[in-house]
């Protein structure tokens, strides 16, 4: 039998130092194990210290927080998300950061679950995360449905700690965490508009 384990990660008041981290990228294949194996999409982002100088110190694990993707408008119309002019749209995530010691990985990974059903995949898209937690640590399985019974447990996690005011972005109308970094857009975009 499984322990325990806490349903909210967080003080009530909001993230605390470190978080929130930013993470940025164009969504990359993976090991092809998320959908088909475990049932739980993931999108990878690159992990490059040099883009992201925190990834190198952060210990391996499951983390949470947001999420915005800027989506093809025929893959964009169909979510439920508010749009920002960017094309940005905003969903809750849980992530991987790590070796994935179930899968005996050997090079270290950035593995997202956008907390959203999508009809379709979306590798190339831009990704940027807001990471505003920490779930738990990394662990071996010794089988694979004890992993995806611990990752829908960390989704549930992650639902209920965002669903918080402070926990929750601004730019939702819910909350009272900034989350513009999300959707901000970037001067190629000014340019591309005018």
């Amino acid at each position: 039998m499984a322990t325990a384990r806490p349903l909210i990660i967080g003080p009530s008041r909001g993230p605390e130092a470190p978080y929130p981290l930013q993470m940025e990228g164009k969504v990359i294949s993976g090991f092809g194990r998320g959908s088909k194996e475990l049932g739980i999409p993931t999108a990878n982002l690159p992990v490059d210290d040099n883009l992201t100088p925190w990834i190198a110190e952060i210990k391996s694990g499951v983390y949470f927080g947001w999420a915005s993707l800027r989506l093809p408008l025929d893959t964009a119309a169909t979510t439920t998300t508010p749009e920002a002019r960017s094309g940005f749209s905003v969903y809750p995530m849980v992530m991987s950061i790590g070796y994935n010691r179930f899968y005996k990985n050997t090079v270290r990974s950035a593995e997202v679950h956008v907390l959203h059903e999508f009809g379709a995949d979306f590798y190339g898209v831009e990704m940027r995360l807001l990471i505003t937690g920490f779930i738990r640590e990394e662990k071996d399985y010794a089988a694979l449905e004890a992993l995806i019974e611990d990752i829908n447990v960390d989704c549930d996690v992650a639902r209920k700690s965002l669903d918080r005011e402070a926990w929750a972005l601004r730019e939702t109308g819910k909350g009272a965490l900034d989350g513009s970094w999300l959707t901000r857009e970037t001067p190629e975009q000014d340019r591309a508009v005018l």
